[in-house]
């Protein structure tokens, strides 16, 4: 470890939160005070706990992000719900020691028996008596779970839990009454259990109607455009320090680079369009100064998740997209790329200038210019499309399902060398890309209930007459 790093603390706090609670918010906010760092780490699947799989990753991760992210000095590490793994403590432990001092977050039930060797974490944890000899822990002393000072572990602090609410106890109460009790959770979680319908034993929904949103607004916007004015002119009143809404005006591109800078602050983005199409955007009449943001529906949407290779053989890193991700030939030489999807090879030489992989909500955009479909906003589909195939010869976009997983590889890279794009942002030169729907990053998009998305298309798909 760097010695830079010795006297900073870390506290490790793990579990499936599922979802999280509002005792669980109190116990990071009360280490927050005492260490330098404290990482919030919900866990994949889990053996031991078939629970976890009862909603998708993906809802878990937003209601973390919520319940904790605006407490200082808290990390939300989403790593094991994006890569569906569950990493044991031990490794955990390993990782972050790379970091500063580890302790660890738990309940006072796992430390009972302690003094005679038989905690649970000393019997059943994998390492568990190293780490109960050599890692710090701090204890959070539960009701009903008594214990002595002898059954602490050689080094470890005490904190008081003064609320208490299990994770099961709301999902069955949701479960059952369909409501969310009352500040078991933090105002934004209830929420967004409600509005997608959550632990109700059925399938989470995917668009929602709004009937109106209390407009607390984050305004992103071009601000050399001054063809803007007017519109910035009527939303700044609604601006507010604490948003629960960010408004982009301008096109799409401006709502692609709010969304791929702030999809973390799991924020509904409503846009409003000052550009020429906007797909992703309403009418400027979505401001009704009467009823502004009333009726709307919402959309959740997830980014797709993307790792790129840049030595054969070596690591993979991963990024967010949310529209596209794609390779292309680098130099003037024609790419050869093995196409693979669900890891079985499909063409085996791609000979074109690039292939590309988009959502539907990004279908409008390069993969149109491609010649691909276009597909209304939260079609579950994926399309695949070549530029300009040489060989197979003929060969067509195809649709893929939400869950496939596509991956581009150079077949000859030192001689015709690829770079990858995100969105449109160059990631550098690469020998691999890997692409498949993020299971942690997502949006919530808004648009007017009357938005009509078959006409949007129409732009793209019929002949428009001059003005």
């Amino acid at each position: 470890m760097d010695p830079m790093l010795d006297n900073k603390r870390i506290a490790l706090f793990g579990g499936s939160f599922d979802p999280p609670t509002s005792a669980h918010r109190e116990i990071v906010a009360e280490a927050a005070q005492s260490f330098d760092e404290v990482v919030v780490v919900p866990c994949g699947p889990r053996p031991d706990k078939l629970t976890v799989n009862n909603i998708p990753s993906i809802h878990r991760a937003v209601m973390v992000d919520m319940t904790f992210a605006d407490i200082p000095n808290v990390t939300v590490d989403l790593t094991d719900l994006e890569l569906t793994v569950f990493t044991r403590t031990f490794e955990l432990v390993d990782r972050y020691e790379q970091v500063g001092e580890v302790w660890l977050v738990i309940g006072s039930d796992l430390v009972q028996g302690g003094s005679e060797g038989n905690s649970l974490i000393q019997r059943e944890w994998v390492n568990g008596k190293a780490l109960w000899a050599h890692t710090g822990f701090l204890v959070v002393s539960r009701g009903g779970y008594g214990f002595s000072e002898e059954d602490l572990p050689p080094r470890s602090e005490v904190i008081h839990q003064a609320k208490y609410g299990a994770s099961s106890e709301i999902r069955s109460a949701v479960f059952n009454r369909s409501t969310v009790p009352d500040g078991q959770v933090v105002p934004r979680v209830a929420g967004y259990i409600e509005r997608y319908g959550l632990y109700r034993g059925q399938a989470p929904a995917i668009n929602v109607p709004v009937s109106k949103i209390e407009p607390r607004i984050d305004l992103i916007y071009d601000r050399r455009n001054d063809h803007l004015a007017d519109i910035v002119s009527q939303l700044e009143p609604y601006c507010h320090p604490d948003p629960n809404v960010i408004v982009t005006v301008g096109g799409d591109g401006t709502m692609l680079h709010a969304i791929r800078s702030s999809w973390r602050r799991r924020l509904p983005f409503i846009g409003i369009n000052a550009g020429h199409r906007g797909f992703l955007l309403n009418q400027p009449d979505v401001l009704d100064l009467d009823a502004p943001f009333s009726d709307l529906t919402i959309w959740h949407l997830p980014l797709l998740y993307v790792e790129t290779q840049q030595e054969e053989d070596g690591p993979w890193e991963g990024a967010f997209a949310f529209n596209d991700a794609w390779v292309e030939r680098e130099e003037g030489q024609t790419a050869w790329i093995e196409v693979r999807v669900n890891d079985e090879v499909r063409i085996p030489r791609l000979v074109c200038d690039g292939v590309l992989v988009a959502t539907a909500a990004g279908s409008t955009a390069y993969a149109h210019a491609m010649g691909a479909p276009s597909l209304p906003v939260g079609v579950p589909a994926l399309l695949l499309i070549g530029s300009n195939v040489a060989d197979p010869p003929l060969w067509k976009p195809v649709v893929l399902p939400l869950g496939a997983t596509i991956q581009f590889r150079s077949l000859e890279n030192k001689k015709r060398p690829i770079r990858g794009y995100m969105d449109g942002e160059e990631c550098r030169s690469i020998t691999a890309m890997r692409i498949r729907t993020s299971r942690v990053a997502s949006v919530e998009l808004a648009f007017a209930r009357d938005y009509d998305v078959a006409e949007k298309l129409s732009l793209l798909q019929f002949p428009q007459s001059p003005p």
